[in-house]
């Protein structure tokens, strides 16, 4: 039987050997980041080409009760500061890991071809549906909640909302028609699908409160710290704000 030089074992062995598997980062998103994040993740994935990230979109307050139920996240960004602090001070997640990456906007949405104008939609004796996100997990829900009671509409809308999931479902309702009009992030409604389908109206924003976003590393491996390191710098900022997200205080 002829047999294989040494080198040629070798050449064989180095072809057979399995290249290392990237390593992974899991990231609970918040649904207002959806198309954010998709950037996000390109960046990233250059600045460490070894590392993926693997995000899974919903609602923060189902988010947070599925880390509490050991769902195995390396990072929850969430649509608000409440969900990441409560986890901190219940133990879960990495110590002093808790960051402010944006503060959101709420927008109302309507679509192109409904003919409205999404600054006086909520007005319009014509609407028989406003789509939200959940009031009860949802922090873009309870905000749309305060803005439409600030603006003095709730008792003539309260009946006529619909509640997504989340809020990338909100915004779904109205882009299939299920809904007439929506209060949605302003970061979704600047995605491109969005801007070519329908027209919106940002809310003023001292009709509800501050949306403050933050992020909790909850397990402290190398590539979970650089995505929240890449979020906080120049480079993850400037995604962010091109979708809308202005600069939140602790």
């Amino acid at each position: 039987m002829a047999r294989l030089p040494v080198w040629g074992l070798v050449l064989l062995c180095a072809a057979c050997a399995r290249r290392p598997e990237p390593r992974t980062v899991s990231v609970a998103a918040a649904a207002d980041l959806s198309f954010a994040m998709d950037e996000i993740a390109r960046q990233y994935h250059r600045l460490h080409p070894g590392v993926e990230l693997r995000t899974a979109y919903g609602s923060s307050g189902n988010f947070y009760a599925q880390i509490r139920n050991g769902a195995p996240f390396d990072v929850f960004l969430s649509a608000d500061m409440e969900y990441p602090r409560k986890l901190a001070q219940e133990g879960i997640g990495a110590p002093d890991s808790v960051f402010v990456y944006g503060a959101g906007r709420l927008v109302v949405w309507v679509t192109a071809k409904s003919g409205r104008n999404p600054e006086t939609a909520l007005r319009d004796s014509s609407i028989r549906s406003v789509a939200i996100a959940n009031p009860q997990h949802a922090p873009y829900g309870r905000a749309a909640e305060a803005a439409l009671r600030s603006l003095g509409l709730y008792r003539e809308l309260g009946g006529k909302l619909v509640f997504g999931e989340n809020v990338a479902q909100a915004l779904s309702f109205v882009r299939s028609g299920a809904a007439d009009a929506g209060i949605v992030a302003l970061s979704l409604a600047l995605a491109p699908a969005a801007r070519r389908q329908g027209r919106y109206w940002e809310i003023p924003q001292a009709a509800y409160p501050p949306i403050r976003q933050a992020g909790i590393v909850l397990k402290p491996s190398a590539g979970a710290r650089d995505l929240r390191s890449f979020l906080l710098s120049a480079g993850g900022r400037a995604i962010l704000e091109r979708y809308g997200f202005t600069r939140g205080e602790p």
